[in-house]
């Protein structure tokens, strides 16, 4: 097979059942939610033990009662500066305890060890799901055999990659103070030094490139060939001698969307606009990648076999999943009422602790304001944002709820405890009301409709695991997941486009 076979393999596993695939790339945006879970569980003993051992009281009334005035500037002398920062001294003391500190470096620790294992899991979960398309086979249970299968050993990857990294990166350091100061104590200047050290800098580049090069397809060997750390690493260096025109072609296209990707970014920042990119990023490139990565791969194996391209058009696909999308989430809300009521019940709880958390901040003089954080609003830009700020948390919560339900319930109470803070803090109280009501009749059921999603998805998930159900019910509710994540879509796209140019105008006709 040629190299438009792996390309067309590629838009045929896309198009042909995009939730047999995409649920695991949202499982992807969902590891911050789960994995921020340990630093605010950290954070709430923490306050805990604060709060027990008397120190948090000392820590408000230290708050309350200084006044540390402006921080010096820089041309400000250097006992001012440590004068300034003398007034904190106390507080520093009620709160780095050998307990606190303990708490710290713990949780530092268990974040960063989460945060490789999940990466881990993910990507071999991902990776299984794209061979499973480009064998036409369900990628969802490809995916859930695959996390289980091919993790520790993908992990390995990630390890020595980053090993590799460090030992050319520390290497390179090292001979070049060596090499600048040795010519430096010859000569006299190190100005010599200098076309040594481009030279040296270009060498590193080049290593990191290849290391890079070499283990982009090193997952995707793991996954075909069931294979080893050490075996995946020969069978991709086979792969790049034997077809280094599909090797280069995906490096290429690789570089090249990250630049596109990194420019309309750049771009769209100018009008405040970031969770955009990312989202089109998750459900569109990174799968895209993955699969042509995959498919080249399996190709150059000789057992590529894509499902057919769908027959009807790219217009009439995207009509029928906005469609199916829409009435896989009603008929989830009516299938699971008592689930949803729970829902709301907390969320309300989590915005009366916000409401009673924000009263110490009132007396403070704390306050916000709407219209501040309107000003400088471009509606069409907001709308944007506001469109895939709310469909990615929407997301995450769902399937970051696959944890064991923990983290989409903490994103919820969180969400909960943080509109309560706001809205106790908002210095026109009504004027807030009066934006939030507009939009706020379809996105407020939305994050509900995915932090239930995110619960079903944790119980089915736990149930699989203790063999309580099988691997294809598993799947199955994946599946549905991501089709009723769709239909939350669309309650977010107009809750967007409603925030964007009505709430705000709407707010100031009736105040």
């Amino acid at each position: 097979m040629s190299l438009s076979d792996s390309v067309t393999a590629v838009v045929a596993a896309l198009r042909r059942r995009p939730g047999d695939l995409l649920p695991v790339y949202f499982l992807g945006a969902a590891l911050p939610a789960i994995i921020r879970v340990v630093p605010m569980i950290a954070a709430l003993i923490g306050i805990l033990y604060l709060s027990l051992s008397g120190r948090l009281e000392s820590i408000i009334s230290f708050v309350q009662e200084t006044d540390p005035g402006a921080m010096p500037g820089p041309e400000a002398s250097e006992e001012a500066v440590e004068q300034w920062v003398s007034q904190f001294e106390p507080l520093i003391e009620l709160l780095l305890t050998p307990t606190t500190a303990l708490l710290i470096v713990g949780s530092v620790i268990l974040t960063v060890v989460l945060a490789f294992v999940l990466y881990a899991v993910t990507t071999a979960a991902q990776l299984s799901a794209c061979y499973g398309r480009t064998r036409n086979d369900r990628g969802m249970i490809a995916a859930l055999a695959g996390a289980r299968r091919y993790w520790l050993r993908l992990l390995g990857l990630v390890l020595l990659e980053l090993v590799l990294w460090i030992g050319i990166l520390g290497a390179a350091s090292v001979g070049l103070v060596a090499t600048v100061g040795t010519v430096s104590a010859l000569t006299g200047t190190s100005v010599v030094a200098v076309p040594a050290v481009l030279f040296a800098l270009l060498i590193v580049a080049v290593l990191l490139a290849a290391v890079r090069a070499l283990f982009a397809f090193a997952p995707v060997a793991v996954v075909a060939d069931d294979t080893g750390v050490l075996g995946s690493l020969s069978s991709t260096a086979g792969f790049i001698r034997s077809r280094p025109v599909d090797a280069v072609f995906y490096y290429v296209l690789w570089i090249g969307a990250s630049l596109v990707v990194a420019v309309i970014s750049g771009i769209l920042l100018l009008v405040e606009v970031v969770a955009f990119t990312s989202l089109v990023t998750m459900i569109v490139l990174l799968p895209a990648l993955d699969l042509l990565k995959m498919s080249l791969y399996v190709n150059y194996r000789g057992r590529l076999e894509p499902p057919e391209m769908p027959a009807q058009s790219l217009w009439t696909q995207f009509r029928g999943g906005v469609g199916r999308g829409w009435r896989e989430m009603v008929a989830y809300v009516r299938d699971t009422p008592l689930l949803h009521a729970a829902v709301v019940v907390l969320a309300v709880a989590s915005f009366w602790i916000g409401w009673r958390a924000g009263a110490p901040l009132v007396d403070a003089g704390i306050e916000t304001s709407i219209a501040a954080r309107l000003e400088g609003h471009i509606a069409p830009a907001a709308a944007l944002e506001f469109f895939g700020n709310n469909w990615m948390v929407a997301i995450t919560t769902a399937f970051s709820g696959i944890a064991l339900v923990i983290p989409a319930i903490v994103s919820l109470v969180f969400n909960g405890v943080y509109m309560g803070v706001i809205a106790r803090t908002e210095a026109e109280l009504m004027e807030l009301v009066a934006f939030v009501v507009p939009h706020g009749i379809f996105e407020i059921p939305a994050i509900f409709i995915a932090t239930a999603v995110g619960v079903t998805l944790g119980l089915t998930g736990w149930r699989a695991f203790r063999g309580r159900t099988t691997r294809v019910a598993f799947a199955d509710e994946l599946e549905r997941a991501f089709w009723v994540l769709v239909g939350v879509g669309l309650l977010l796209l107009v809750a967007g486009i409603i925030e964007g140019f009505v709430s705000p105008y709407y707010a100031d006709l009736v105040f």
